[in-house]
């Protein structure tokens, strides 16, 4: 095996990678300009494969240029993350060696069970109901990656049990959206519907999911609390950093991408139907995901070799 990676063409790699990802539906100009220049530089160091100092030499080049060495930077890396599955020597380089005002952190995709760990660490919490208000909430963001400030802002009127349908109103944006929910979804809302009825006979706000003042929950609040929740879960010593409770929006795209993959749907046709139902303005949010997850870029990369057959 190990001879296998010191014949590596990293030439071919690129030209895979840039066909893989035009495939995708992405342009790459730029990155199609300028790899080309990085795989030389490496070559002509004498190296067989990349590294981060190889990455940062070649990205700093321009003088006095960091946010476009930034940005040169970020194209090596997304390749290197390509190319170490070719390789496993490729060196990936950190997120942090350059700063970039504008970059997006990586998305930490949950697992189901690390999902299904923070939901049943909300019973460690002392109130029944504020239990399974938060319950309820961490359940429909996984189910639905819907964002967290649409979700504390729904309103009672806002579930239709006749279409199985829940309205975010003045989402992101100010614009509004009927999100469809899975049958045990609605039976969930449903269900906390009952128990927030019982224990709230006058609320004193209209809102969907109650604080145990009868008001609806507070952003900060919510943040806290789902952080605990993520200590009581184990989850707080993962090896990149600890889950946020945006990452389980993150993860609804992510594994709605895999599942469309694997079941040999045109994804690129599908995407606006993801843009919509996540209630993004610009398709290009959506295409993120593509280029920002491994395991995205993995499944898609079998997917063209399943369609040209294998690659060299």
């Amino acid at each position: 095996m190990a001879g296998r990676w010191r014949v590596i063409d990293l030439q071919q790699v690129l030209r895979d990678y840039l066909s893989l990802r035009r495939a995708l539906g992405f342009r790459l100009e730029r990155q199609a300009a300028l790899l080309p220049g990085f795989v030389a530089s490496v070559e002509a160091s004498g190296a067989s494969y990349i590294t981060t100092a190889l990455a940062l030499a070649w990205a700093m080049k321009p003088a006095r240029m960091t946010r476009w060495a930034a940005t040169r930077l970020d194209m090596v890396r997304v390749f290197a993350r390509y190319a170490h599955a070719v390789d496993p020597r490729t060196e990936i380089p950190p997120q942090h060696l350059l700063a970039h005002p504008r970059r997006k952190l990586q998305p930490y995709v949950y697992s189901d069970a690390e999902v299904a760990a923070v939901m049943a660490a909300t019973r460690r919490i002392g109130d029944p109901f504020r239990a399974l208000t938060y319950r309820t909430v961490m359940g429909l963001l996984a189910a639905t990656g819907m964002r967290v400030g649409e979700a504390i802002a729904l309103d009672q009127t806002g579930l239709n049990g006749d279409e199985k349908v829940i309205t975010v109103r003045a989402g992101k944006f100010g614009k509004s959206r009927e999100v469809p929910l899975h049958p045990q979804t609605f039976s969930a809302l449903e269900e906390y519907a009952g128990q927030r009825e019982q224990r709230f006979r006058r609320p004193a706000e209209p809102a969907f999911f109650l604080s145990l003042a009868g008001k609806r929950l507070v952003y900060n609040n919510v943040q806290q609390t789902f952080s605990q929740l993520v200590v009581a879960a184990g989850l707080a010593d993962r090896d990149t950093r600890r889950p946020r409770i945006h990452d389980l929006r993150h993860t609804f795209a992510v594994r709605t991408l895999i599942d469309w993959y694997q079941a040999g749907l045109d994804v690129e046709r599908q995407l606006p139907v993801l843009s919509t139902y996540l209630g993004h303005v610009n398709p290009s949010s959506t295409y993120w995901y593509l280029s920002a997850v491994p395991e995205l870029l993995g499944v898609a990369a079998e997917r063209l070799e399943d369609s040209l057959g294998e690659l060299p």
